[in-house]
């Protein structure tokens, strides 16, 4: 009976006590901006989009947006707020090279291809946006 009580409140207390832990961790996550537009890849304002490995910043978004065509067919679009300090609200930069993305408020950096963590402090990966792509007219939105 002993061993049915322990093995009980193990099975009771334990998760519970679990999960009051994680309730008291705080999630950042970047404020949330309607996102729906449309950008004919063939106007001069775009015409860094024109071939792969090309990139764009708009407007729009939490901190603006970078623009990435990964191949013919494949876009990525990622908010520029920075998620190592998100109440910071700082910008991240494209590096020299086009496929770094670097926190001038830190030392963290992303994947422009992804917006996946390369490296410091952040613990976040980019936002990203949802890409359709119907020639010449790609469009960005919330997923």
């Amino acid at each position: 009976m002993k061993s049915f009580l322990n093995r009980f409140l193990l099975c009771a207390v334990v998760p519970i006590i679990c999960m009051q832990s994680r309730c008291n961790e705080q999630q950042q996550y970047i404020p949330y901006v309607p996102v729906d537009f449309s950008v004919n890849v063939n106007l001069p304002a775009y015409i860094n989009l024109s071939v792969p490995s090309g990139h764009i910043t708009v407007s729009g978004g939490s901190q603006g947006i970078i623009l990435y065509r990964f191949t013919l067919d494949q876009f990525v679009a990622l908010d520029r707020h920075a998620t190592a300090d998100i109440p910071a609200n700082c910008q991240v930069e494209v590096s020299e090279d086009g496929l770094i993305l670097t926190d001038p408020c830190g030392d963290s950096e992303w994947l422009i291809i992804d917006g996946s963590i390369v490296s410091g402090s952040a613990t976040y990966p980019l936002h990203r946006y949802g890409t359709q792509w119907d020639p010449p007219i790609l469009r960005v939105y919330n997923l």
